[in-house]
């Protein structure tokens, strides 16, 4: 069957309308114990799980990312609301950065404004990031469908039974390249500013 090219970038465009991202005030200020911050963060991310019986966060995962110093210790088995910031900011980075690049990004963070008298607070600068990053949400979408046009103009002359699968292989390549090479500049990032304060990044154990 065809593929109907303009019903499928609707859908993506529509799926990317959905994606959302938990507001500041959205978050308790009150502190909540490990069910409460599960459940939270089920509630608020659910739109952002590929498949209905996956897990945002577990309880395993919160203890593991407590006992090798990503996250904050809680206090009396109760999580503030900077515990969640931090929670979040694990969740997107989880998925393409590894657990010693996102502890090179965050330790930093959370050493000088976790329960920090400064003017700049794990809440403004969390509120400030995604501030910044919806106002970059439209572009992202342009960029989208620009590459899914360009893609699928790609192939013209291959034989027309194949043609819907490799135009929709080049989109998956050409979003992967966009991947790989932000990866790439996101490594190098955390590298040099290891380097910058002295700290010595140990390649990851096999």
């Amino acid at each position: 069957m065809a593929l109907n090219k303009e019903t499928l970038l609707n859908n993506i465009l529509e799926n990317l309308d959905k994606l959302d991202y938990i507001k500041s005030a959205d978050i308790p200020n009150i502190d909540l114990y490990m069910d409460q911050v599960t459940t939270f963060m089920e509630k608020h991310l659910t739109s952002l799980k590929r498949y209905p019986e996956d897990k945002v966060l577990t309880k395993t995962m919160i203890n593991n990312y407590a006992k090798n110093h990503l996250l904050p210790p809680p206090v009396k088995k109760k999580y503030s609301k900077e515990h969640l910031l931090v929670l979040i900011f694990i969740y997107y980075f989880k998925g393409f950065l590894s657990f010693q690049d996102i502890q090179a990004v965050l330790n930093p963070l959370t050493e000088r404004f976790f329960y920090s008298d400064s003017e700049f607070t794990m809440e403004q600068i969390y509120t400030d990031v995604m501030q910044m990053e919806q106002e970059e949400f439209q572009v992202l979408k342009e960029d989208v469908q620009r590459l899914y046009e360009r893609s699928f103009q790609a192939f013209p002359d291959a034989p027309a039974e194949d043609q819907d699968f490799l135009q929709l292989f080049s989109m998956i390549c050409l979003l992967s390249f966009d991947v790989y090479v932000k990866k790439q500049m996101i490594e190098r990032l955390i590298d040099a500013y290891s380097a910058s304060t002295g700290e010595e990044k140990k390649p990851p154990k096999k």
